[in-house]
């Protein structure tokens, strides 16, 4: 019986792709998350961020209403993107909207949520954390997430700024500044032990409310996109593809064709390598 060595299996630097969906129609936060990204990313592996080609757009997807309106791009982004090669896709919110759909159309390309990966994440440091989220009334779908990902009973509270998605990144000390008192009081009066951010335009904040509070801090942005990196250096390397058979099974490929589904140019409207 053979088994894997270091001569069987691939070298341990297989350059993987990365995309990254902003899952609205404005490029605002493309430049900037690619930055972000650039400088967090290995060496060899390469990077593009993207927003839809959607006109008129949301800002935001605080409301379902805002996010039913991407799932359609974002399946077919998913669908491009085994067909360009790309290793993994990130769609960039919180909610992690339409994940489980887009995995299904994917192929080989893996898909990751914010949500799920910070929550992955926070279970390797912690018992126990919190959510700082911009709103109340973002709670509910947000609770739905995290018991569905099977993470409700660490979950020691979710905490508000009463900010918007859109007032994060116009006043960053504001912002900080809330996010140090909301963190603060989950840690000293609902006992977490870690700091989720539950936006990803809540970036650049986690490293300084870290030093502060004195727990983990995760940013979803980074470890959505760690983790994306991550899994695809492993199907590189292992094989570790998404599974297709099962509750995993796609869509026919004759069915597809026969509906019609899928045609026309992909929904790409503003592309950033990093």
């Amino acid at each position: 019986m053979e088994t894997a060595t270091a001569a069987t299996l691939k070298p341990h630097d297989v350059p993987v792709s990365i995309r990254w969906l902003n899952p609205i129609g404005l490029p605002t936060f493309d430049k900037p998350i690619a930055d972000l990204l650039h400088g967090i990313k290995q060496p060899s592996t390469r990077i593009e961020v993207v927003s839809f080609d959607m006109k008129p757009s949301p800002t935001h997807l605080e409301y379902r209403t805002y996010e039913a309106l991407t799932f359609e791009p974002t399946l077919r982004i998913a669908r491009d993107c085994a067909q360009q090669n790309i290793d993994a896709l990130v769609i960039g919110c919180f909610y992690d909207p339409a994940l489980e759909d887009a995995r299904e159309i994917s192929a080989d390309c893996l898909v990751v949520g914010p949500c799920q990966a910070s929550l992955q994440v926070a279970a390797q440091l912690a018992n126990r954390f919190s959510i700082i989220v911009g709103r109340d009334k973002w709670m509910e779908q947000m609770r739905a997430r995290v018991r569905g990902y099977g993470a409700a009973d660490r979950l020691a509270s979710m905490r508000a700024l009463g900010m918007g998605v859109d007032e994060f990144q116009e006043d960053p000390a504001l912002t900080r500044r809330r996010i140090i008192e909301q963190a603060f009081l989950a840690v000293e009066e609902d006992g977490a032990e870690a700091i989720i951010l539950g936006c990803t335009i809540e970036f650049g904040f986690f490293e300084q409310v870290q030093r502060e509070v004195g727990v983990p801090v995760i940013d979803p942005v980074v470890a959505a996109f760690k983790m994306a990196e991550a899994l695809a250096g492993m199907k590189r390397r292992f094989g570790w593809s998404p599974s297709r058979v099962g509750s995993c099974e796609p869509p026919p490929e004759a069915q597809i064709n026969a509906f019609g589904l899928f045609q026309g140019p992909v929904p790409i409207g503003n592309r950033v390598d990093a």
